[in-house]
């Protein structure tokens, strides 16, 4: 009985929410862990982006399964952000996108995004590319969303140049040119 509950809540699951989840993935895999070291300086970047801003913030570097890696907290944040700049780099390794993708999907009328287990819908969580891997990810919080998407940003260039990512549009095979007339009307 519970095994068909939760085969059943799986199914239902897999159908609402999976062209969500897989919407805006990045096409990158996971790689080894982020480093101490490379987790140090990536918070240190968020946080330097902060403190010339004049913002407080709580940034946490996790690996690719979310175990928290490295973590500082400004002086003066407040005490919620603590738990959610985790919770931000947590919601961006494990569904390998931004948090913003959340953010922009509930804002765009799909609040279903939710409903996702551990898919925190605001902005400040940036996965780590190294090499063309993920490698963990980073979560900023305490100012605005966007504040914090600045900071993130900021630690994720630390570690080397942003990835490219291709436009859906951009990874569809190109249609062959009509070697036709054009058909007039």
């Amino acid at each position: 009985m519970q095994s068909t509950r939760i085969a059943l809540a799986s199914l239902i699951a897999l159908v609402l929410l999976s062209p969500i989840a897989g919407a805006q993935q990045w096409p990158f895999g996971y790689g080894a862990p982020v480093s101490v070291e490379q987790a140090r300086k990536s918070a240190a970047a968020a946080v330097a982006e902060a403190k010339k801003n004049g913002w407080n913030v709580a940034a946490a570097v996790v690996d690719p399964s979310g175990v928290l890696v490295f973590y500082e907290k400004m002086d003066g944040t407040q005490v919620g952000s603590a738990h959610v700049a985790i919770e931000k780099a947590r919601s961006s390794a494990q569904f390998r996108r931004p948090t913003k993708s959340f953010e922009d999907a509930v804002n765009g009328g799909r609040p279903n995004v939710l409903g996702l287990p551990g898919a925190i819908p605001l902005e400040g969580g940036l996965p780590l590319v190294v090499a063309g891997k993920i490698i963990g990810a980073i979560g900023v919080s305490g100012a605005t969303s966007q504040q914090d998407g600045l900071c993130a940003k900021a630690g994720q260039e630390v570690l080397g140049p942003l990835p490219v990512i291709p436009a859906a549009s951009a990874a569809a095979p190109a249609q062959p040119a009509s070697t036709e007339p054009p058909v007039r009307k």
